[in-house]
């Protein structure tokens, strides 16, 4: 674990952007106390891409049609 103060943050901000990335923790400090994590982002897991469920959804005929027994619970 690296603590850093604020000031010491500014000047060496892609060291420390780097060592986040390496996955050691990385703090930042205002008075010797802790306020801030610097932590990666997740990268998206995959790239979404249209159309990959074509053919495996589909709507029945009668979908936007009310049932008939819907009156029995109105």
């Amino acid at each position: 674990m690296v603590q850093v103060n604020i000031a010491e943050a500014k000047t060496h901000l892609s060291r420390l952007v780097q060592k986040a990335l390496n996955g050691e923790e990385v703090i930042i400090a205002r008075d010797n106390k802790a306020v801030v994590r610097l932590v990666p982002v997740d990268p998206p897991k995959q790239k979404r891409e249209p159309g990959t469920a074509r053919g495996r959804v589909w709507a029945a005929a009668d979908f936007d049609q009310t049932p008939s027994d819907l009156d029995d619970y109105v």
